[in-house]
């Protein structure tokens, strides 16, 4: 993978001075030789290939490719953000009369979505426990079910899904498995494990640096893709160059990126597991944390984000008071940049089938800061907390 990263979707080298990065090629109007040659494009917006600017630009259809190979797949699609990149597919492949299996610990701007623009246009959605076992999963499936859709894993409460077993019974019932592989992204092959639809967010680790709002939604079969791109197409999905080059940048230092600040990361949530204000700290790499075992069946690593509980004697007022008062991590959603953030959860999680959690609860990104500023930082904020509780 590492090799890849650095050599893979850039230009072969035929003569002196082909440069090692791409050039961005912007444009909206493709020009052809003639219209015998326009009207008969030979599936041309369908291969990755310059048709119109809405249909994508070249820059945008090399990024295409090189997140297929890195995904496993066939066939990528780039949009406009990584909400995008949830609701295009599953504009594509529902209609009216249907229904949508999503997991209750889904991300929440696709919960609104399926609630709102997918209950007005008739597709039904239940949400099934994240770790529900195979029975408990098919006793949710109905006859017009179309998707079982999978996040692994979960939003702010980081359980690990038996994505194979969710994949099986997807296609057991006809219906297909969708993955939100965000969190998995270059440690998760979504295609080995009998997922459909794999779903990124670039905004995250592959562009790195906080400054691209992007989404990529691959599939590993044809028929799969012209269904997706024809969507896509039609709902005038397509990305800047200029983010595209970025995003494509960014990926030839994510590896070493994710490495160190999984690394660091790691080392972090272990020493947040010894302070005495903290319940519980949500990494998969922890025996005790959801899925553990799936993890370590099928990840091959990590990342920087992680969660934490508090203890219960200490009130959310006071947690955000110490979160307000952290020197090195800034507050903010989003995640994957070279920065570290927190974030207050506390309240925004939703769920159908029980109560989210009422202890004062927050999620940290683990950036490129020196591991005992780190430390440091939220040591002297966690005093705090004690102190407080102690009162």
């Amino acid at each position: 993978m590492a090799t890849t990263l650095v050599q893979g979707g850039r230009a072969d080298v035929e003569e002196s001075g082909t440069l090692v990065n791409l050039p961005v090629e912007r444009g909206s109007t493709v020009l052809f030789p003639s219209i015998e040659a326009m009207n008969r494009q030979d599936g041309r917006s369908h291969a990755h290939k310059a048709v119109y600017g809405a249909m994508g630009n070249p820059t945008q259809h090399e990024l295409e490719q090189f997140i297929a190979v890195l995904e496993g797949g066939s066939h990528t699609q780039i949009v406009n953000s990584g909400l995008s990149a949830c609701t295009t597919p599953l504009l594509a492949f529902l209609g009216q009369g249907d229904h949508l299996l999503l997991p209750d610990s889904v991300y929440g701007p696709t919960r609104r979505f399926a609630e709102t623009m997918l209950r007005r246009l008739g597709v039904q959605t239940s949400y099934y426990p994240p770790m529900a076992s195979r029975e408990v999963v098919e006793g949710f499936l109905q006859s017009n079910t179309r998707i079982v859709f999978a996040e692994s894993p979960g939003s702010h409460t980081f359980e690990v899904q038996d994505v194979p077993m969710l994949a099986d019974v997807a296609h057991q019932a006809g219906a297909l498995c969708f993955l939100d592989n965000t969190w998995g992204f270059g440690i998760f092959q979504p295609f080995e494990h009998g997922v459909d639809v794999s779903i990124q967010a670039l905004s995250k680790y592959p562009s790195g640096h906080a400054d691209v709002i992007m989404g990529s939604i691959t599939v590993n079969d044809a028929a799969h893709w012209k269904i997706l791109r024809d969507a896509s197409i039609q709902l005038g999905q397509c990305a800047s160059p200029d983010d595209c080059w970025l995003v494509l940048r960014g990926l030839r230092t994510i590896g070493v990126r994710m490495a160190h600040q999984s690394q660091n990361a790691y080392a972090l949530a272990a020493w947040l597991k010894t302070r005495s204000e903290v319940e519980r700290v949500l990494h998969p790499a922890f025996e005790d944390c959801p899925g553990h075992d799936f993890w370590k069946r099928d990840f091959q690593g990590a990342n920087g984000l992680f969660g934490v509980q508090l203890k219960a004697d200490i009130s959310v007022q006071a947690a955000e008071t110490m979160l307000d008062g952290l020197r090195h991590f800034g507050i903010g959603a989003s995640w994957g940049g070279y920065e570290s953030l927190v974030l207050p959860t506390t309240g925004h999680i939703r769920r159908s089938a029980e109560a989210g959690p009422t202890a004062a609860t927050f999620r940290v990104h683990v950036g490129l800061e020196s591991l005992e500023d780190l430390k440091i930082d939220l040591s002297r904020g966690l005093d705090s907390l004690a102190y407080h509780a102690a009162e």
